[in-house]
């Protein structure tokens, strides 16, 4: 069996373990004194390997507190930023501890994003694609999304942004006669054919207004 042959303080404050003269790995100090290790020690190939995966559960932990000090994740976010660094394992434990310590909310996560995306003339196909991608299943997103608009001061929301982005981004190009460049850019927004219809028929007929 591996013996353990000498324990090296780091300037870390972590545990350096060496087996048979060799560096292993590190633990945490918390980690290391609940093993109650001492030079000589002799493990089974098992203890070693949950050792180590405690420890990387523990820096995952930490990780994760440091993400969420910085904003506000949805579950799978967190868990695909985790997997950058850690195993499935240690990042799923680590999620699985945020979540025990009520610092992860997907629905509430899911409002706060969607209403921020709203406020930056996004799509609907956009907010739900963004949401999607920080981890917040398609359902979920969905029903963010439509109790979002659902509470919004626009009788449709969507066709605000769209109206909104072309007084302020594409006015020029409408002046020159290039509807279908703009028509073609909100589309690349992810906005509707039927809003990007609404929203230019707007456009000419306060033009023609003007």
């Amino acid at each position: 069996m591996p013996k353990l042959t000498q324990v090296k303080e780091t300037k870390r404050g972590r545990y350096a373990l060496f087996f048979d003269g060799e560096f292993a790995f590190s633990l945490d100090a918390d980690t290391f004194a609940m093993a109650g290790l001492h030079t000589g020690d002799e493990l089974e190939e098992w203890q070693i390997h949950d050792l180590q995966t405690k420890s990387d559960t523990r820096k995952a932990v930490d990780k994760a507190m440091d993400l969420l000090a910085l904003r506000d994740h949805a579950a799978g976010e967190l868990y695909q930023k985790l997997c950058r660094s850690f195993d499935p394992h240690s990042a799923a434990a680590a999620v699985a501890k945020m979540q025990e310590l009520n610092l992860l909310d997907d629905a509430g996560f899911a409002r706060r994003r969607a209403a921020e995306l709203l406020r930056k003339r996004k799509s609907r196909r956009a907010i739900l694609d963004d949401l999607h991608a920080k981890g917040i299943d398609r359902g979920a997103a969905a029903e963010a999304v439509e109790a979002l608009f659902a509470q919004s001061e626009e009788e449709n929301p969507e066709l605000a942004n769209a109206r909104a982005l072309v007084e302020r981004h594409y006015a020029a190009k409408l002046a020159q006669g290039k509807w279908q460049q703009v028509a073609a850019a909100l589309a690349r927004r992810g906005f509707s054919h039927s809003v990007i219809r609404q929203a230019l028929a707007d456009a000419e007929t306060e033009e023609t207004e003007a």
